[in-house]
């Protein structure tokens, strides 16, 4: 594979939910209830066809694939009579890529594997603290989903290689833009103090995912939430690496130490959202940075509620994008379709410009469009991905258990893979495309 970094951290793997609790609230289903327990089985099936007209890989001539995944389990919880409420989840996926394999190589199209997405076990402390709140201490451990603010520094453990890369040796089993597995293999979380007033959170995460170099490290946050928003902190170090899978880059996260002040929210203004991280890394080879800085404003009562953003991001030339993932859509923190998935900037070594558009014509119908504006920051020793890409795209909720998401995507590199960027066959306008269809039970 013709790797677009010097060190294998991929911007794969928009986890692409296909709006799954974006326009449309995911119901399990309901195998038993009473006042004190309940039990849930859940499954959610997801298909995409893919055509990219360009390469990414130093192979020419485009590619055709499909991938598909079946999430499916058991959930449930139980009360312990005025004594909280234990929880817990166990769930397999099942994915699979046909076709040529995706058009950054990190795939073939022969993968396919089953293997267990989901086993922990949780207590939620109910009424038993007062002054920390409803469910004011919440201690999970096993395999899950981590989340830390918007996810700028540690979303979910959702890169997804497939043959690709290192002969195979990273492969996670398909699925690679889908992105079918984001569980953390080991976590330890404790929660203090709810969602509301002051808040935090510490936690433990090892990763088992080999492109991850099976990183594993520490956390801590603390926050402060009112009406207006969020305000937070957060801080991360690193604890260990497999070296058998780490490159020297990954190898930096052993004792490294990243601190973030992050906040969310409408600051007041009615219709306004606002969002802002800044985030440093001390590392044996230096400090590393990157920010953002995000603003929008929703034309509530005009027709379709038009929701226009603008956002601002940069980061260092040796920036560590960590667990970064999908957060609240389309553009974070795979920014661009085919920029973030396939041909690069990947979080690192470059400043972005993003506007977003999004609209509702149906209470079950959105339609967005996309614009991302990259640069390198510094072009020596590294490939010169500074380009533009468009985005189109629509979420069609037909009923609760269908939602379909057809995008297209234009993106124009100013470099090809002969004059310092990556993309074979010229520096003209990729056109991609690309159909998904998501079945939630």
């Amino acid at each position: 594979m013709h790797t677009p970094t010097r060190y294998p951290v991929f911007g794969c793997t928009l986890v692409c939910t296909l709006a799954l609790g974006v326009i449309h609230p995911v119901h399990a289903y309901e195998l038993y209830s009473d006042e004190g327990r309940h039990l849930n089985a859940d499954m959610t099936a997801v298909f995409g066809m893919f055509n990219s007209r360009k390469n990414y890989d130093g192979t020419s001539g485009g590619s055709t694939w499909r991938e598909g995944f079946i999430k499916y389990g058991l959930s449930g919880d139980q009360s312990l009579a005025g004594n909280g409420t234990a929880y817990g989840a166990f769930a397999l996926v099942s994915s699979a890529t046909w076709g040529d394999g995706d058009s950054g190589g990190n795939s073939v199209g022969t993968e396919r594997t089953t293997k267990i997405e989901d086993a922990y076990l949780g207590w939620r402390s109910g009424d038993l603290f007062p002054l920390l709140g409803k469910d004011g201490v919440d201690i999970s451990g096993g395999r899950q989903v981590v989340k830390v603010g918007r996810g700028f520094l540690i979303n979910d453990d959702g890169l997804n290689p497939g043959k690709g890369p290192a002969d195979g040796s990273l492969n996670r089993g398909g699925a690679y833009y889908l992105a079918a597995r984001h569980s953390f293999d080991q976590t330890a979380v404790l929660r203090l103090g709810g969602q509301d007033g002051l808040h935090g959170s510490v936690l433990w995460l090892k990763s088992d995912n080999r492109i991850q170099a099976e990183t594993e490290l520490a956390a801590g946050t603390l926050d402060y939430t009112a009406q207006p928003g969020t305000l937070g902190l957060t801080w991360v170090h690193g604890l260990d690496v497999n070296d058998q899978w780490a490159s020297d880059f990954q190898r930096q996260r052993k004792g490294m130490n990243i601190y973030s002040v992050r906040g969310e929210g409408d600051a007041g203004i009615k219709n306004v959202s606002l969002a802002f991280e800044y985030a440093w890394q001390d590392k044996d080879t230096g400090p590393e940075k990157a920010w953002y800085g995000e603003a929008g404003y929703t034309f509530a009562d005009t027709a379709w509620a038009p929701k226009v953003t603008y956002r601002y991001t940069r980061y260092s030339q040796n920036w560590d994008a960590l667990f970064t993932g999908l957060s609240t859509g389309y553009g974070t923190w795979f920014q661009g379709e085919v920029a973030g998935n396939y041909a690069g900037p990947f979080n690192t070594n470059t400043r972005i410009h993003h506007v977003g558009l999004k609209a509702t014509p149906l209470e079950n119908l959105s339609l967005g469009a996309l614009y991302f504006d990259y640069a390198t920051v510094r072009k020596s020793n590294a490939l010169n991905l500074d380009g533009r890409e468009l985005d189109v795209y629509a979420e069609w909720a037909v009923n609760p258990h269908l939602i379909i998401t057809p995008l297209v995507g234009l993106y124009k590199p100013n470099q090809d893979s002969t004059t310092g960027g990556n993309q074979v066959g010229g520096n003209g306008t990729n056109l991609y495309s690309q159909l998904s269809v998501a079945v939630p039970f």
